[in-house]
């Protein structure tokens, strides 16, 4: 009988503990962070691959080849676009364990306030300041959705030009590079639909593959852009409720200091009556 007291004892400790754990999670914040790791990793890795599938397109059916030297080209501008992809996932995997960390001390400051975790101002300063650089990375991952835009644009003309010659026949359909930027205007880089290459090109399937990974990557941008919203949110909120704490926190450091001082003058009051009437 004693064993089975003492059995379910440990069980609903341990049932306890595990809602209490589960309780101190931030919700909010992991949420935004699995959004966020999906959405860098689906831009960084499909980015990557776009890019790598961009350069074989290149050179294989507009016949561009890497200049000698220190030329800024086409291909130079990718491999940099590259690096900057391998800087993303590897900034953005330590910035959402930060702020993960940071959910979850403001999580225990609010549950457990008046435990042993204090509320400092330095606390509401890191706050403050992951929401500032938190809105920074917002706008910076717009503009990098807006710039992952222009490649879907560029592919989408030339899937276009290749789906309607197969619906015209006789359409004779150019596409320039010049036209995007990616070539100067002195350097002709010309693909019409009458030529082999572009028939090789619309017949292969390494077009529609880069062409739909760079969506994937639009997509994923666009995900990063979501969670930097969700994080705005979930740190303005604990802000505010961390800074709505901390008023209660010196409101009731106040009351009990008030109730003190009017303890020890009635017990001061009590021991002169006490000697007056002795």
């Amino acid at each position: 009988m004693e064993e089975n007291m003492e059995e379910g004892q440990t069980q609903k400790g341990c049932f306890e503990c595990c809602i209490k754990c589960l309780g101190g999670i931030p919700y909010a914040s992991l949420i935004a962070t699995i959004l966020l790791y999906a959405g860098v990793a689906l831009f960084c890795g499909c980015g990557h691959e776009a890019l790598s599938g961009t350069v074989n397109i290149l050179q294989t059916y507009f016949e561009m080849a890497r200049t000698a030297g220190d030329t800024l080209d086409v291909f130079t501008m990718i491999d940099i676009f590259k690096y900057v992809i391998y800087g993303l996932a590897a900034a953005f995997f330590v910035y959402g364990i930060l702020l993960m960390v940071e959910g979850f001390f403001t999580t225990g400051a609010i549950r457990d306030l008046y435990g042993d975790f204090k509320i400092t101002a330095c606390g509401r300063c890191v706050s403050a300041w992951f929401i500032m650089l938190t809105y920074l990375f917002m706008l910076a991952w717009l503009g990098v959705t807006a710039f992952t835009a222009l490649p879907v644009y560029m592919y989408f003309n030339l899937w276009t030009i290749c789906r309607n010659t197969t619906l015209v026949e006789g359409a004779n359909l150019c596409l320039d590079l010049r036209q995007f930027g990616i070539v100067t205007i002195g350097e002709e880089r010309k693909i019409c639909t009458v030529s082999e290459n572009f028939l090789r090109m619309c017949e292969s399937t390494e077009l529609n593959m880069t062409f739909h990974l760079f969506i994937v990557a639009l997509a994923g941008a666009g995900a990063a852009v979501i969670a930097m919203v969700h994080y705005l949110m979930v740190l303005s909120a604990n802000w505010a409720y961390v800074k709505d704490a901390c008023r209660m926190q010196k409101y009731e450091d106040i009351k009990s200091k008030e109730e003190q001082e009017l303890h020890d003058i009635h017990s001061t009051r009590s021991k002169e009556r006490l000697n007056a009437y002795t």
